[in-house]
């Protein structure tokens, strides 16, 4: 082989090498995907459409939506984790996903925390802890102590078999030792009118949705889910603040991407992420929402995720539900 010759060899192969790593430096060189486990309008939805105008100016290309409905977003997530590790696929994940889900959903070859890596943690929006103001309840601690006079009568509705106003109640009844009784509907909405009818005696689901009805004093909010108040009743303290111990659940979002996606990749978008979520703009629209920003950068994302995975196993199986 000629010098000239085995010149150009070596800089073909060097070039090809180099490929992925000017790809990368470039990105995003076109629009990217994000998936979206759930109808067109819901929260993920929103978060990303609030996200929008700070990613397009950081990143010059914007995002286009794929909203695919089904199995409380694993569906989506599957899809996302078998899609090219290219920068150009990534999902909206959340509790169910990647915290409750891979105990409900078990697939043979997908788990959503090896096969998604995150990218960054978006926000959360608390349950809340709401009672019929007829009941007399003031606080956690009489709702407490009326389960234990009257076994078998506290009954706790929630959105469906599985979700994490369902788990929520669970989890309530462990941390506390008293007996309750799940009674599921299909929906928010069906839940916290089944409060407001006296058919339940408390539900602990998604806060915004009964907020309208605790302010105009339909509903006596006890306590929020989450480990912080809440931005919108910082007056409600929080279910650890009302004697309930190692208590801390809330409807988080962020963004996922295939495992193998480019680490230069996911650090870019995460960090625009991170800029967006510090913009005060960004912040009042999340919060007009009912939600509050909650940012975590790739490596810190992914361990949350890992800890919520261990967190939920032993409420799933305490609950005794499966989605398989």
């Amino acid at each position: 082989m000629t010098d000239v010759a085995r010149r150009a060899l070596m800089g073909a192969a060097l070039s090809t090498l180099a490929a992925p790593a000017f790809a990368q430096a470039g990105w995003p060189e076109k629009p990217w995907r994000v998936l979206v486990g759930g109808a067109p309008g819901g929260a993920s939805d929103i978060f990303m459409r609030i996200l929008e105008p700070s990613l397009r100016e950081s990143l010059a290309h914007g995002f286009w939506l794929d909203n695919r409905p089904g199995a409380g977003g694993m569906l989506a997530a599957e899809i996302c984790a078998q899609a090219p590790a290219d920068g150009y696929n990534f999902l909206v994940n959340h509790i169910a996903s990647n915290g409750i889900g891979p105990h409900l959903h078990r697939r043979p070859n997908f788990e959503p925390n090896r096969d998604l890596t995150g990218v960054a943690r978006i926000a959360a929006m608390p349950n809340c802890m709401i009672v019929l103001p007829s009941r007399g309840f003031r606080r956690v601690a009489d709702l407490v102590a009326f389960a234990k006079a009257n076994p078998g009568r506290a009954t706790f509705g929630s959105a469906g078999v599985g979700t994490s106003s369902h788990l929520s109640g669970v989890l309530f009844g462990q941390r506390m030792g008293i007996e309750v009784t799940h009674v599921p509907y299909r929906g928010t909405a069906p839940n916290m009118q089944a409060v407001l009818a006296g058919e339940i005696l408390f539900a602990i689901d998604n806060a915004p949705a009964s907020a309208q009805q605790v302010r105009a004093g339909l509903l006596t909010a006890l306590a929020v889910s989450s480990a912080q108040r809440w931005s919108q009743f910082p007056e409600v303290p929080t279910m650890q603040e009302s004697g309930v111990p190692d208590f801390d659940v809330a409807s988080w979002y962020g963004l996922a991407a295939p495992a193998a996606t480019p680490r230069p990749v996911v650090e870019k978008l995460g960090g625009a992420v991170l800029r967006a979520l510090a913009d005060p703009a960004t912040v009042a629209r999340l919060r007009e929402f009912g939600a509050d920003p909650w940012p975590l950068g790739p490596a810190d994302y992914q361990e949350f995720m890992l800890g919520e995975e261990r967190k939920w196993g032993p409420v799933v199986r305490a609950a005794g539900v499966t989605a398989n």
